[in-house]
C-alpha cells in the first residue's frame, strides 16, 4: 500500500513538473513574441514621427498621427548621441515635472530592459537619435504568470499530499484500533477461565499465597485488556486523584524493578484532582517509567513531582538514566507515540521532554486539565 501511494505521488509530482515546465516554455514564447511586436511598434512610431516631421501630405500626416496615438502603453524615451532627452512618451507626467531625476532614472531602467533602436533623424548633417523603450504591463504580467502558477501548483500538491498522508494515518489508526479491540476481546475468554481456576484453588487449603499472587496477575491482565479495549474510542473521563494513581503505579513498578532503583513521589497536596481516565493515565505512567528503567541499567532513581496549578496539573517524571542527545530528541516519542496520543488527543493535555542531558537523565512533563 505504501509503495502504491509513493508511486502515485511520484507520478502526480512528475505530471505537475511537466505542466509547470510546459507553462514556462509557452510563457517564454509568448513573452518573446510580445517583445518582438513591441519593438516593431516602437520602430513604427519612429517612422511615423519622422514622416510627420518631413511630410506635408494629409494622408501621410493622418496615418502618422494614428500610429503615434496608438502607442499608449509602451514607455519610451528618445535621446541624442550625447544622451540628452529630446522626447518621451507614456511616462508619469506628474513625476516628470516634480522629480528632478525621474527621467534620468527611468532612462537607466529602460536601457536595462531592451536594446535601444537607432533613429536616423537626418542624413546631412547626419544625426542619430536613440529610442529606449520598456516593457508593457501585458509583457510583465506574462512573465510573472509562471511564478504565480508555480506557487499555486505547489500549494495544491502540498495540500493533496497532506490530505493523503492524513487519510493514510487515519486508516492505519483504524487498523491498529481494530487489532487492539480484537486483542482485548480474545483475552476475555482465557481470563474468565483463569478466574474459574482461581476459585478452585481458593477453596483448597494451603494455596493462600499462590492465590494472592495469581489474583494480582489476573487483575493485571484484566487491566491490560481494558486498556486495549479503550483504544480507538473516546474514553470516559472522570474526576480522579493523580497522587493516588502515581502512588499505585510506583508500587506496581517497584515490585518489578531491580532493588537498586529508588522510587519517590512528591506532590503539592495530599490529593490532586484531574479529569482523566485512570486506566489510560496509568498506562502512560507505566510506559514512561519502563522507558526510564531501560535507560538506567539497573541502578538509579525515578522521581515523580506533581504540581497543582490554577488551571492545570503538572506532573514531572524524572530519571537518572543515560539521557537523550539533542540529535535523538525528535525520535524520543517514536516508542511512546501511544502515550503522547493518550495525553494530547484523549485528555487535551501535553506530554513532552522538559529536560534531558546525556549522562545525567531525562525529565518528561505531562500536563492535564484540573478536575
Amino acid at each position: 500500500m505504501v509503495s502504491r501511494v509513493l508511486n502515485w505521488r511520484s507520478l502526480f509530482f512528475l505530471l505537475a513538473l511537466v505542466m509547470v515546465a510546459g507553462t514556462l516554455i509557452y510563457t517564454r514564447y509568448l513573452a518573446d513574441k510580445i517583445e518582438k511586436e513591441e519593438r516593431q511598434r516602437v520602430a513604427e512610431w519612429i517612422v511615423a514621427t519622422q514622416t510627420l516631421a518631413a511630410s506635408e501630405e494629409p494622408k501621410a500626416i493622418e496615418l502618422s498621427n494614428l500610429v503615434i496615438r496608438n502607442n499608449e502603453d509602451i514607455p519610451l524615451i528618445a535621446t541624442d548621441s550625447a544622451g540628452n532627452v529630446i522626447d518621451y512618451r507614456n511616462l508619469d507626467s506628474v513625476k516628470v515635472s516634480s522629480q528632478k531625476n525621474y527621467l534620468k532614472e527611468t532612462l537607466e531602467n529602460l536601457a536595462g530592459e531592451n536594446k535601444p533602436l537607432e533613429w536616423e533623424f537626418s542624413e546631412n548633417p547626419r544625426q542619430v537619435f536613440f529610442v529606449y523603450f520598456g516593457k508593457t504591463l501585458l509583457q510583465k504580467e506574462v512573465q510573472y504568470y509562471p511564478i504565480v502558477q508555480l506557487f499555486l501548483v505547489g500549494l495544491f500538491v502540498a495540500l493533496l499530499i497532506a490530505l493523503i498522508t492524513t487519510q493514510n494515518r487515519s486508516s492505519q489508526n483504524q487498523v491498529w484500533a481494530g487489532m487492539a479491540k480484537e486483542t482485548a476481546h480474545q483475552l476475555g475468554t482465557p481470563l474468565t477461565s483463569l478466574q474459574g481456576w482461581l476459585e478452585v484453588l481458593r477453596e483448597q487449603h494451603g494455596n493462600d499465597s499462590l492465590v494472592v499472587e495469581m489474583e494480582k496477575d489476573i487483575q493485571r491482565l484484566k487491566l491490560v485488556s481494558e486498556r486495549f479495549g479503550k483504544i480507538g474510542s473516546s474514553p470516559q473521563l472522570e474526576i480522579c486523584d493523580l497522587v493516588k494513581i502515581a502512588g499505585e503505579m510506583i508500587a506496581y513498578m517497584k515490585r518489578r524493578a531491580p532493588e537498586r532503583i529508588l522510587f519517590s513521589c512528591k506532590a503539592d497536596r495530599h490529593e490532586v484532582l484531574v479529569q482523566a481516565s485512570p486506566t489510560l493515565i496509568e498506562w502512560v505512567l507505566e510506559n514512561l517509567m519502563k522507558n526510564a528503567l531501560d535507560a538506567m541499567e539497573g541502578k538509579g532513581k525515578i522521581e515523580i513531582q506533581i504540581h497543582d496549578e490554577l488551571t492545570q496539573v503538572v506532573m514531572d517524571i524524572e530519571d537518572s538514566g543515560k539521557g537523550i542527545t539533542a540529535a535523538n530528541l525528535g525520535k524520543v516519542f517514536t516508542p511512546l507515540s501511544l502515550s503522547k496520543r493518550i495525553v494530547e488527543q484523549y485528555h487535551k493535555g501535553q506530554l513532552f521532554v522538559k529536560h534531558s542531558e546525556p549522562g545525567k537523565g531525562t525529565t518528561f512533563r505531562m500536563i492535564l486539565p484540573r478536575g
